[in-house]
């Protein structure tokens, strides 16, 4: 049988600042430049998860969208409309860039879909239509 390849996108919104608490204000506005604020900036994630599989017989999917979509839900809701420097526990002493954002959700991904009969072959966060990162498990 041919694997297939699914991509399901998920879109989320949350909120996050660039510091290093070890640095100086200075050092960190230096460095992160206007994402180093007092209070942060938020941003409308775009999350797209790329699935490969052989498609089941009687129904011709790798994996139900329902079930793709639960998963996504679990994942997201640690983050989703948090501030993540102050209220998802990961974030508290990482940097919460889209790199490091990328990487907490490919963990939770791994985590909660270990038996599932699709593999997750890419991620890709979106943080805006000119910043992305995608992820190789």
């Amino acid at each position: 049988m041919r694997k297939v390849q699914l991509c399901r996108r998920r879109y989320f919104q949350c909120h996050h600042l660039y510091s290093v608490k070890e640095w100086s204000d200075a050092k960190n506005s230096e460095v992160f430049g206007p994402c180093f604020t007092p209070k942060g900036h938020g941003h409308n994630y775009g999350l797209d998860v790329y699935l490969e599989g052989d498609p089941d017989p009687a129904t011709g999917m790798i994996l139900n969208l329902v079930e793709i979509d639960r998963l996504l839900a679990e994942i997201l809701e640690p983050i989703s409309g948090k501030h993540l420097n102050f209220e998802v526990l990961e974030f508290k002493e990482t940097v919460p860039t889209t790199e490091n954002l990328a990487l907490f959700l490919l963990a939770a991904w791994q985590k909660k879909a270990q038996d599932l009969p699709a593999k997750l072959v890419q991620l890709r966060l979106y943080e805006n239509d000119d910043l992305w990162v995608d992820i190789w498990p």
